[in-house]
């Protein structure tokens, strides 16, 4: 028995057994199968065994620089492994952007600085795969993708590095158990319920929000898939998120087996919402081109949708219950284009997807490969937004700071008169959440503008007004973000 944040015990070793009702719904689902040609590794391409026309994705002198570095502190599969999917193969052969987003470059390791843990997210993790901040809580429930984008905010988990945790103790991140799970949300919600409405320690409220995510849930089985959502809908979850990115790399795996689970989990748990978290990055990711590298005009308005992308979105559509939403980092070299941006967010809302969050890149190892500055971002967003409905351009910047969501909501060009150190100009930024209820949600922080940084530390000798404490402790903040040693996955 382990004793968890707020005073929960938890079981390390419980085995959940479904109720009557749970094995039943689990009992009726169908998995599918797929044939997703996944390519993986580097390995593959420096042998001559992928694919024959797979194999001029890599050019000789990329693999050349890239086997250099193979068993070296820079090896960039050590960073994160290597894996593309024959659908994305497909779109990003007229993609520079997609080509980024998937092909290894020795780029990635020439600098290794990076939050080990970003966002210090094993302080928040009172059971093993389960990030609990808020009302919601965040789960891993897969440590893989069917592809590997390079930029991933969760390299740590993909490629299984040690991460410290709070009780001292050096180990990669584990998956959530179900079992465990549900002892930990019924004994935290039993404690708030006692408490009037608070948890006597943390302040939280009563966990009601839980998002499956990895990893992407969705390279599970219909089944596994079906254990969780009864078993969290069983335990209390009000809302279930499923962070994907699957509609980019192999959308035929909303198949109809998928939509049956889907429809048999309404039936049988209607009160329960599903929310599925897509990832685009860029629209050539869901948009033909034809052989001059332009999109297709639809004579019914907009450009032609992939098939399969567009058969998947449109099935999802279809269930007033569930609700689709887009959320992606605005990364180096693939999506810092208002263009695409724009294209991107005005064919999401005509599709039913609402368009929810950019981010700017985290502070993972080797984000000075991928972090574009954070007026960057702001401006990319903004000029993107000009011309599009005010039902098209719901998306906020958000920068994670690891004491929660936080919104870039301005950048200035003009000082504050009588202000040193606004010379030229304010980046404001409002924290949207603190990490256990909502105290300081609202609360504002104003820094003097630097165009070169990338992160919070770009900003130490620059703070304004802190009224959110997002810099309390700054000096120290580098310290946080050095390179772990781990030996190659």
């Amino acid at each position: 028995m382990n004793e968890a944040p707020g005073g929960v015990t938890v079981s390390r070793v419980t085995k959940y057994q479904p109720s009557v009702k749970g094995q039943t719904f689990i009992d009726s689902v169908s998995n599918g199968k797929y044939d997703r040609q996944i390519i993986k590794g580097l390995k593959t391409f420096l042998d001559g065994n992928a694919p024959e026309d797979v194999r001029s994705f890599y050019s000789p002198d990329e693999l050349t620089a890239l086997a250099a570095l193979t068993g070296t502190r820079r090896d960039v599969e050590r960073r994160m492994p290597v894996k593309i999917t024959r659908h994305f193969f497909e779109l990003a052969k007229k993609s520079d952007a997609l080509k980024v987003l998937v092909k290894a470059s020795p780029k990635e390791t020439y600098d290794l600085e990076g939050a080990p843990d970003p966002g210090k997210q094993m302080s928040f993790s009172p059971v093993e795969g389960l990030i609990h901040k808020y009302e919601l809580g965040l789960i891993y429930v897969a440590s893989t993708c069917s592809a590997h984008c390079r930029f991933c905010y969760r390299e740590e988990l993909i490629a299984k590095k040690e991460v410290a945790r709070p009780d001292g103790t050096i180990a990669p991140k584990g998956l959530a158990q179900i079992g465990e799970l549900v002892d930990y949300i019924t004994k935290h919600n039993a404690e708030v319920a006692a408490n009037g409405g608070l948890h006597p320690e943390t302040g939280r409220r009563k966990l009601v929000e839980i998002l499956m995510s990895g990893g992407d849930p969705m390279v599970l089985s219909n089944k596994n898939i079906a254990s969780w959502w009864s078993a969290l809908s069983e335990a209390g979850i009000e809302s279930i998120r499923l962070g994907t990115k699957e509609l980019a790399y192999y959308p035929k795996r909303f198949d109809e087996t998928f939509f049956d689970m889907v429809d048999k989990f309404h039936d049988a748990y209607p009160g329960t919402k599903i929310r599925l978290m897509v990832h685009f990055n860029h629209p050539d990711e869901f948009l033909l081109k034809d052989d001059n590298r332009e999109y297709i005009e639809d004579p019914n308005g907009g450009f032609v949708w992939h098939p399969d992308t567009k058969h998947a979105i449109e099935e999802l559509g279809k269930r007033d219950w569930l609700t689709v939403d887009n959320q992606a980092p605005i990364i180096k070299d693939i999506n810092n284009d208002p263009d695409a941006l724009r294209i991107m967010q005005r064919e999401m809302k005509q599709h039913k997807v609402e368009n929810h969050y950019f981010f700017c890149g985290r502070d993972i190892v080797g984000h000075k490969a991928f972090n574009v500055p954070i007026e960057e971002a702001w401006h990319v967003l903004n000029e993107s937004q000009k011309g599009l409905s005010g039902v098209e351009t719901h998306a906020r910047l958000s920068i994670t700071h690891y004491k929660g969501k936080t919104e870039v909501v301005a950048v200035t060009n003009d000082p504050l008169p009588g202000v040193p150190g606004t010379e030229n100009g304010l980046v404001i930024m409002k924290l949207h959440r603190s990490i256990a209820d909502a105290p300081e949600k609202g609360l504002v922080t104003i820094l003097g503008r630097n165009p070169e940084a990338i992160w919070f530390y770009g900003y130490n000798d620059r703070v304004i007004y802190d009224e959110a404490g997002l810099f309390v402790g700054a000096k120290n903040y580098e310290d946080t973000i050095t390179y772990v040693e781990v030996e190659p996955v």
